[in-house]
């Protein structure tokens, strides 16, 4: 089995993905003019490779303030149902994938809820997730389920259920993506089938798409850490040193208000 971080096999899905990414390109947008031909994502292998930023990124000049211009996309809303930690925590990871990739599901089961133990719950780290779909309607599809489980704050419990042991092979068809909303107990199912096929579902998910095209995503899943990129399902030691060097980076501006809440 490869090793790599899962992309788009359809060659229907990836001309759309490159048509949109081209019209993003074209208008201009203001992260793409200042990340665009710097930062790339690499497919890199989770159980040989170490994380580490794009050679691009690497190879930035000295000074570049890239990091910091992708550390702005955390959006750190109090009210995001699609996130999980405290808005002001030190550390942002955002995280873009698919619920149809297989590494995406690695992630999602292995490491996550390890971090959300570790950093999460400390008021460390914050998690936002990004819909990212790339394999096609049954992706979009379940990306806007797992956004309308959110509107009933079951974002979290839909996650989990959608990215179980075997769960992706069943697909995400209409009934299916029921029977995740049931499984993660979202109590009106009526609005749930409502908010899926919803405006908002679809205004939200092209959101997300328009931001990871914009600084060049282009396969799942993609991290950023404090605006720092990871490619692939890495392991958590990959994930814990990136969480504490961007802690430790984060400290001097934020260090007095953290030490009068720890006082506390």
């Amino acid at each position: 089995m490869s090793s790599s971080p899962s992309r788009p096999r359809s060659s229907s899905s990836s001309a759309s993905s490159s048509a949109r990414k081209r019209l993003l390109i074209s208008a201009g947008v203001a992260v793409a003019a200042v990340t665009l031909g710097i930062v790339s994502w690499q497919a890199t292998a989770p159980e040989d490779r170490p994380a580490r930023a794009s050679s691009a990124a690497a190879a930035a000049p000295k000074g570049s303030d890239v990091h910091a211009e992708l550390a702005k996309l955390a959006r750190r809303e109090s009210g995001d149902k699609l996130a999980a930690g405290r808005a002001d925590a030190p550390v942002v990871l955002i995280e873009y994938s698919d619920f149809k990739c297989g590494y995406c599901g690695k992630f999602a089961r292995d490491t996550e809820p390890a971090l959300v133990k570790k950093y999460v719950e400390d008021g460390t780290l914050r998690i936002e997730w990004r819909n990212f779909p790339i394999f096609g309607a049954d992706s979009e599809a379940a990306a806007k389920a797992a956004w309308a489980a959110g509107q009933q704050d079951r974002f979290a419990q839909f996650h989990a259920a959608a990215y179980a042991d075997g769960a992706k092979e069943k697909g995400f068809g209409q009934a299916r993506l029921l029977e995740l909303a049931r499984e993660a107990g979202v109590p009106d199912l009526d609005r749930f089938r409502q908010d899926m096929d919803g405006e908002g579902a679809a205004a939200a998910l092209r959101k997300d798409q328009e931001e990871g095209y914009r600084i060049g995503v282009t396969s799942t899943p993609s991290f950023l850490v404090n605006g720092r990129p990871i490619a692939g399902a890495q392991p958590l030691d990959a994930f814990a040193a990136a969480i504490a060097q961007a802690k430790a980076q984060a400290r001097p501006e934020g260090a007095g208000q953290a030490d009068g809440q720890a006082a506390r």
